[in-house]
């Protein structure tokens, strides 16, 4: 009998994205197979190493120097007050020049057009194109032309994106959402648009329930802006997954 093909789908969450270096460790460490990856944004990121086999160590330790000097500069006039041209280099150096389909694991890296607002689901072309496209935020970041399309943040079309992963072939699908929240209760107007925001951005193109294993981890009250706190957020992916790992080695016997 063949065992069950296992996706991951990785969402965005800005300097959060860390947490899925937890995530990976735990599951490369209980010997869970990932067949198939698609990322959102920072899930992008996370994902794409992943799946060029960088070693999950090498991409904490990159991960832990990350900052936004490393992937920003002010850019105007033009599209958007800053562009993630070094991101993309960052992740050139770390990957290498290669294409998405030369991937040791097949990965989807999702984007919105902006001009049509649909998602745009990258399996070919530049892999540090495709991911700096899905980590421009409108507005913010300069979007990249793609295809002769306007791409920006997948976050805005599908920020977890459990459809995609299932549609490239996964049986099973194991999502993490750096977007869920603790119940604790908004206590000013500001706190209660942001949490509106955070619940558009985590419902959009679809639901988190629609995975087969929804992985939470606890970091509802950590910034999203703020790099420096990486190895607690590789910690609180790390306890999620543990919580979670009995759960889905039995979903796969």
């Amino acid at each position: 009998m063949s065992r069950k093909r296992v996706g991951l789908a990785l969402s965005g969450g800005v300097a959060r994205g860390v947490v899925h270096v937890g995530v990976l460790n735990v599951l490369e460490k209980a010997g869970i197979p990932i067949d198939y990856v698609a990322g959102t944004s920072a899930g992008a990121i996370v994902g794409a190493a992943y799946c060029a086999g960088i070693p999950v160590d090498q991409i904490l330790d990159k991960a832990g120097n990350m900052g936004w000097r490393q992937m920003a500069q002010l850019k105007w006039p033009g599209h958007g007050l800053v562009s993630f041209e070094r991101l993309e280099r960052w992740i050139e150096e770390l990957i290498g020049d290669v294409d998405i389909r030369d991937l040791a694991i097949p990965m989807g890296v999702v984007t919105t057009d902006l001009q049509t607002g649909e998602t745009v689901v990258l399996r070919s072309g530049r892999l540090a194109t495709a991911v700096r496209a899905s980590s421009s935020v409108p507005g913010v970041i300069e979007p990249v032309l793609i295809n002769g399309r306007l791409l920006g943040d997948g976050g805005v079309s599908n920020n977890l994106p459990v459809d995609v992963v299932r549609e490239m072939g996964a049986d099973y699908v194991i999502a993490v959402d750096l977007f869920s929240r603790d119940g604790g209760t908004p206590g000013n107007p500001v706190s209660h648009g942001i949490l509106a925001l955070e619940t558009l951005i985590r419902k959009s193109g679809g639901h988190p329930a629609e995975a087969d294993c929804l992985i939470l981890p606890l970091v509802s009250g950590h910034n999203y802006l703020t790099f420096a706190k990486s190895s607690e957020y590789v910690a609180a992916g790390e306890a999620a997954t543990m919580k979670m790992l009995a759960k889905i080695q039995q979903d796969l016997m």
